[in-house]
């Protein structure tokens, strides 16, 4: 798998890790071990959270397990037609709330959003795609998952192991490189926000 590093470069001094980790979405259809899927869940469950809420959940289905004919019915066709060879697909969700005190957590996207980052930079450590995606069906999640009220659906995410381009539709395998971004003076600002209008920021 390229590596993001190989065609990335950073503008101030960052470790190798953040350039390299990207999402692709050619995977080999291969199964990953419990112990190395744990793995990736315990790097998540150590993101910070606002009070220590933690207010992220997981769900999850194997490929060939009960549950993945469910979780992958829930995508749009483009992401199936690349999903098919994940090893395992993801759900996150919040809750809403805080549990020491049931008020409202005004920031529990924000701390899941840290969870998963925390897993996606765990599956790059060990050679893993890890792709997020919001082209799924959220009202179904909600209601096919039995997610109860008080939690939000935030995002689905592919896992799987490396594989070759092939196993992609033509024009997906032209969108397989690690992306740029743009340059931090178009996203950073001391003070209020003092963007040009139209500018793309």
């Amino acid at each position: 798998m390229l590596k993001g590093s190989d065609v990335r470069r950073a503008d101030y001094p960052i470790d190798r890790l953040f350039l390299d980790r990207w999402s692709p979405r050619a995977m080999s259809g291969e199964p990953i071990d419990d112990l190395e899927l744990m793995t990736l869940f315990e790097a998540a469950r150590w993101a910070p959270s606002s009070y220590n809420n933690q207010p992220w959940r997981i769900l999850y289905a194997k490929r060939d397990s009960k549950y993945w004919p469910l979780f992958y019915g829930l995508m749009g066709e483009f992401n199936q037609s690349w999903t098919r060879n994940a090893a395992v697909l993801l759900i996150f969700i919040s809750k809403n709330t805080f549990d020491h005190n049931g008020n409202p957590s005004l920031t529990h996207s924000f701390d899941t959003g840290a969870a998963w980052e925390n897993l996606a930079l765990q599956a790059t450590l060990k050679g893993y795609v890890a792709h997020g995606m919001q082209g799924f069906d959220y009202e179904r999640a909600k209601r096919d998952l039995n997610i109860p009220d008080g939690f939000t659906v935030e995002a689905m995410v592919a896992i799987g192991k490396p594989g070759p381009l092939d196993v992609l539709l033509e024009d997906v395998r032209k969108r397989e490189t690690p992306g740029d971004r743009r340059k931090l003076t178009d996203t950073v600002c001391e003070g209020p926000f003092h963007f040009q209008p139209g500018e793309k920021r």
